[in-house]
């Protein structure tokens, strides 16, 4: 692949994704809108999706996640990549399917079109930020909690609480395989993710190095998302709680 250092304002592309951390974001917004390239599209956790939407008004812009994750070593990146993608659009913005199936024709991704990017990602925030708060309460190690049964159902508890706040918000709950967080059912999927998350190279991967490497985007999301919690007036207690158990590692 050929490697470039910059991004002129007369290089211009059919689309450009955005890799970065949620942290990163601030640095690149003026290069970006300086381009000449209409087609932008966020890749990665950012709950101020209509922000950075409102950021390039004159640009076709769209978020996406990929389900991939890893790390950086001296002389390679050590990460899984599943091939699968979840893009689209912030709500009420124009449809993008056409473009987003011209991109990916022939690369093997299963892309899944997503018209309401926003909730989406708010709602990825509110599941992976306990998660990533359960790494720096285990110092990485997740397979001390696998048996911890208490520690688990407080994690979903967590999760529910920051669901209730982004409902209370005007939002819609995205997967809609969520939308009932308060039943059983749900509770139950989330104890079989989690105990996957703490026994499986995947979750390692994903979980583990992802949120020991990635200490300033995960605590960033934490800070943004308690903000969005105290907009909405909810209270949130099992979450302060869990965050007070991983706050050696939390900034801010």
């Amino acid at each position: 692949m050929p490697v470039m250092t910059s991004l002129e304002p007369d290089d211009i592309y059919s689309v450009i994704f955005v890799a970065l951390r949620y942290t990163q974001l601030d640095d690149i917004i003026h290069i970006l809108r300086s381009n000449g390239t209409k087609n932008i599209v966020f890749v990665g956790n950012n709950v101020r999706a209509r922000y950075y939407r409102d950021q390039l008004p004159d640009k076709n812009v769209m978020f996406s996640f990929a389900i991939s994750a890893g790390h950086r070593e001296s002389d390679k990146v050590v990460g899984i990549d599943l091939k699968k993608i979840t893009i689209g659009p912030i709500k009420d913005d124009p449809h993008q399917e056409d473009i987003i199936d011209a991109i990916f024709h022939g690369t093997g991704y299963k892309v899944v079109y997503e018209p309401n990017m926003e909730n989406y990602l708010l709602c990825h925030a509110a599941f992976i930020t306990p998660a990533a708060m359960a790494v720096y309460y285990t110092d990485g190690d997740l397979g001390r909690i696998k048996r911890d049964k208490e520690y688990i159902n407080t994690l979903i508890d967590v999760n529910i609480e920051g669901y209730r706040a982004i409902e209370k918000g005007g939002h819609e709950i995205i997967p809609k395989s969520d939308v009932d967080y308060e039943s059983d059912g749900y509770r139950r999927t989330c104890r079989i993710f989690f105990k996957l998350m703490c026994s499986t190279f995947i979750g390692k991967i994903c979980a583990s190095d992802h949120a020991m490497n990635a200490i300033d985007e995960m605590s960033a999301l934490n800070r943004d998302l308690k903000k969005y919690f105290d907009e909405t007036g909810i209270e949130y207690p099992k979450w302060k709680m869990v965050e007070k158990s991983a706050g050696k590692y939390l900034i801010g």
